[in-house]
């Protein structure tokens, strides 16, 4: 008999066996049982979920999904090997239907633990399997009813139930055995003193951005970037995120959100105001009492006028989702910073002159961004076009890239895993590389080395998750080419006319056929330039998925 391994480890750590905390334990001591139970472990069918709660299910569990699809049209094991109930999932009323489902496949589940088949022939069966089951989820409840509990403990103690904060640095505090035993913020002299410019700047009547481009051209200390790919440097969010921070006012607050539902899925939300809990903290304080309330002074009244002005919204920009009046917003970066690309507006004679501008350059300052842009709208969009035209947009050229998915579809429908793991291993290679260059930039190494191939390595990490997801699809064993390529034509045809008539139109094109954003640039002469890659993938995958009745996945490479 061929014997699968499913295994999951929980982000849950508090009160689990030794046994359930290792994925790598789990499938050693799976293979043992199936070598004494005379049973062939198939190498292809060793499904993992690593830090996963069990009380997720859907995609964020990519290992039981390919379990799930390992099922259709018939399975090719017989038997699947597990630690015990839990690991399938700590959900009863979804954990029973996921067992339903293996079962009316044909396969029998075993737990390696207790030694013991989960049977589900009879009403007994069933009943004393949701007993199991419902333990097993009361046990989840109970564990983040521990963690919530340990969190508030040292919420209420003052110490650190988180991650870092500007203006403060994390002191590790050990007891007399030199054991950890908390976490304390204390004051950052140096990032304090930005803190208290910002506040003063502030009450004197200074806006969010001007504030940051004032910092920036101070060269001050500033938060980190998340992610580090963004540029370093402050911006208007981050002040406002510093002027709402009751902590540098000698008040710490905990409880404001919640990462899970009631239910266990990970979904952060907020906590009601009375749930919160809020502490004096004063030798954490660094604005005094009158400096803060200045500030909170000035600031109900700038929200005040704000909300006149927007009857009463919260943001002041669009809610009904329609598409930029610029083609290239959003599709395009700067390349000397990599911040974002957005349009402003200049007298020019009677009329406006639009251009394309970094906003990094104008919203923080040429101290984070030498490179302001400043080009012409019609001009960029009629030159990027016009490359697309000639380089992408020509059926010959798409047609060849429809074989070339077309084969490698074939390949993948012929050996899924295969494929699925070495798209895995090359995953985790790069997760890791990405934690060594973060490491790195701490450390203290070259910013603009490490950046840029920090950059390259994401790039290839979103291209490798897109092809993980899209293995998923079934691709069908034949497709009629040329009524593929008769509907490209007609796709294709007047493509001049379609980006000047309809740039909505063009827009969801451009958002499928680039899949990361133009780099643009501006030389001391004059001279614009522009890089950028362009992947018909996404659009063949709609295509080929009309002729099939569903969403077929065709390679990010393409």
């Amino acid at each position: 008999m061929i014997a699968a391994i499913y295994t999951r480890k929980s982000t849950e750590q508090h009160g689990v066996s030794d046994e359930q905390k290792s994925v790598a334990r789990q499938i050693e001591h799976a293979k043992a049982y199936a070598t004494k139970k005379g049973w062939a472990v198939d190498e292809r069918f060793i499904f993992s979920d690593d830090a996963v709660s069990g009380a997720e299910f859907g995609k964020r569990r990519p290992g039981l999904l390919r379990l799930m699809n390992a099922l259709k049209p018939k399975p090719e094991f017989q038997v699947l090997i597990m630690s015990e109930e839990s690991r399938l999932g700590r959900d009863r009323i979804k954990t029973e239907y996921h067992t339903q489902i293996l079962a009316e496949a044909g396969v029998r589940i075993f737990y390696y633990i207790e030694d013991r088949e989960a049977l589900m022939s009879d009403a007994t069966s069933s009943f004393m399997q949701s007993i199991r089951l419902y333990a097993s989820q009361m046990e989840r409840e109970k564990a983040q009813q521990r963690t919530y509990d340990a969190l508030l403990r040292k919420a209420k103690a003052g110490h650190v139930t988180g991650g870092t904060c500007f203006g403060y640095t994390n002191v590790v505090i050990t007891d007399a055995s030199g054991k950890r035993s908390h976490v304390e913020y204390r004051i950052h002299p140096a990032e304090a003193a930005v803190v208290k410019r910002i506040f003063e700047l502030y009450v004197t009547g200074h806006g969010f951005q001007t504030i940051a481009k004032l910092l920036n051209a101070e060269q001050a200390h500033c938060p980190r970037a998340r992610p580090l790919s963004k540029p370093a440097g402050w911006a208007a969010s981050s002040i406002r995120e510093v002027l709402l921070r009751p902590l540098y006012h000698g008040q710490q607050t905990w409880g404001r959100t919640k990462k899970r539902l009631a239910s266990g899925i990970k979904r952060p939300h907020k906590r009601a105001e009375q749930d919160w809990l809020t502490i004096d903290v004063p030798h954490l304080q660094i604005i005094d009492d009158a400096t803060w309330q200045e500030a909170l002074d000035r600031w109900n009244s700038v929200r005040a006028v704000y909300l006149r002005g927007t009857n009463g919204r919260l943001h002041g920009r669009p809610t009904n989702g329609r598409e930029s009046p610029y083609l290239l917003t959003g599709f395009t970066a700067c390349a000397h910073c990599g911040g974002s690309v957005y349009v402003r507006s200049r007298s020019h004679g009677r009329q406006r002159a639009f251009h394309y501008c970094c906003v990094v350059h104008y919203q923080r300052g040429p101290e984070a961004c030498p490179e302001r842009l400043l080009l012409p709208v019609p001009d960029v969009d009629r030159a990027i076009l016009t490359a697309l035209e000639q380089d992408v947009m020509q059926p010959a050229i798409i047609t060849k890239a429809l074989e070339k998915a077309l084969h490698q579809l074939q390949q993948d429908r012929e050996d899924p895993d295969q494929r699925r793991e070495v798209l895995t291993n090359e995953l985790r290679h790069l997760e890791t590389e990405l934690a060594r260059f973060t490491q790195a930039i701490a450390a203290g190494g070259s910013l603009p080395t490490i950046m840029s191939a920090m950059q390259e390595r994401e790039a290839r990490f979103q291209k490798v998750r897109g092809e993980l997801a899209m293995l998923d699809g079934r691709p069908a064993d034949q497709f009629d080419v040329g009524q593929v390529e008769q509907e490209l034509r007609g796709y294709l045809k007047d493509w001049s006319s379609l980006t000047s008539r309809h740039p909505a139109q063009t827009r969801q094109i451009l958002r499928k056929l680039l899949p990361s954003r133009i780099r643009l640039s501006h030389d001391a002469d004059g001279t614009y330039r522009f890089t950028g890659e362009a992947a018909v993938g996404r659009m063949l995958s709609g295509m080929l998925g009309n002729q099939q009745g569903k969403r077929v996945g065709v390679p990010n490479g393409i």
